[in-house]
């Protein structure tokens, strides 16, 4: 199938339009034309192959809403013209443990989950064998026409949701909420977001409308007032030692969304016993991490990874019953360089959406 794009050739090379292939679709999967779609700051990090795995021409975009053009023989799940979803997934081995518990996300297949785009997580160059289950070394995200995807892999667009709004709640939303699931933050927790931006408001809306406090952690004081406006109960600088003082062993739970590598280890002090710090934005090594005090307060460090399948359909539910949407501003496609310039400044409020009416 032919489908037209907006990609980049290299690593140094900006994105620009261009003609790609996809597959032809097979009898379980759903064509689905691209409406809107989300500008996530992982999709600048493979653009720029700076985490040394991207496939070119690379094709980002991994935060999908579109409506079901057609659907192949036997999927069952949609019908032509339903609103859908596409996270940062299109498919997984389906035979490993987590794939059998339902954490996609976590497939231990021997080449991992099948991304929006860029192909496998574990490409055929990293096995043991040269296997590759998907038989495909790339694939083509969202900045694009038309995606193919396998029906168990596509997400219901709730009524309530705006579609212009929804996409980012396909990975900043889930990424965040994903975390406070899995470790049980409550109604009545007290949580700080490390953070502001795409994650960290996602993190502030999610956890207040689950009842709990909320206190954002930032290095930008223009964010502090911007923060309180959209829920958070406090705002205060991450190095401001004064402000600090007050939240000493105040925090049920910490997540942190700076998408950079970041030093956070002063911030354990904030932490009550049996606390977690849970890292959701940052994929590089953790510094400055002095153990003595997670021991002594039986605190744990941990990571997340987006979200599996029900949580992302969790998140878009629980969006819509409760009146949550991301922060959104609307782009062209012929504007996406200069958008991704101004997300690495930190000047966007808070996650770019592609129309992809543009595209044509």
């Amino acid at each position: 199938m032919k489908s037209i794009a907006w990609g980049a050739k290299t690593a140094r090379s900006k994105l620009e339009r261009m003609e790609i292939d996809r597959p032809d679709p097979k009898d379980n999967e759903v064509v689905i034309e691209v409406l809107y779609a989300g500008v996530c700051h992982s999709d600048i990090h493979q653009v720029k192959n700076e985490w040394h795995n991207t496939v070119y021409p690379c094709i980002p975009g991994h935060e999908i809403v579109g409506r079901v053009k057609s659907v192949g023989a036997s999927a069952s799940r949609f019908k032509e013209g339903d609103m859908v979803g596409v996270g940062c997934m299109i498919d997984s081995c389906r035979t490993c443990e987590p794939c059998k518990d339902g954490d996609q996300n976590y497939c231990e297949g021997p080449n991992g989950w099948l991304a929006t785009y860029n192909g496998p997580m574990t490409p055929a160059t990293e096995t043991a064998d040269g296997t590759n289950i998907y038989g495909r070394d790339n694939t083509f995200g969202g900045y694009s026409d038309i995606v193919v995807v396998p029906e168990d892999f596509v997400l219901t667009l709730p009524e309530g949701l705006d579609p212009k709004k929804a996409a980012p709640i396909l990975c900043a939303g889930v990424t965040t909420w994903s975390p406070m699931q899995h470790w049980g933050v409550e109604k009545g927790d007290h949580v700080a977001v490390l953070g502001f931006g795409g994650l960290g408001h996602m993190a502030v809306k999610l956890a207040k409308a689950m009842g709990c406090k909320v206190t954002v952690l930032t290095s930008n004081p223009d964010k502090l007032k911007d923060a309180k406006t959209h829920g958070a109960d406090n705002a205060v600088i991450e190095t401001d030692k004064t402000a600090l003082a007050e939240f000493e062993n105040a925090f049920d739970f910490i997540l942190s969304t700076v998408p950079e590598k970041h030093e956070v280890g002063a911030l354990f002090d904030l932490l009550k016993r049996d606390g977690q710090f849970v890292v959701v934005g940052n994929l590089d090594v953790i510094d400055g991490v002095d153990n003595s005090k997670l021991a002594f307060k039986r605190q744990s460090l941990a990571g997340s990874l987006i979200g599996n399948l029900q949580e992302t359909q969790d998140v878009l539910d629980f969006c819509a019953a409760n009146d949550i949407a991301p922060e959104v501003v609307m782009i062209d496609i012929k504007d996406i360089n200069d958008a991704y310039v101004k997300i690495e400044n930190g000047e966007v409020r808070y996650r770019y959406v592609i129309d992809m009416q543009s595209l044509s």
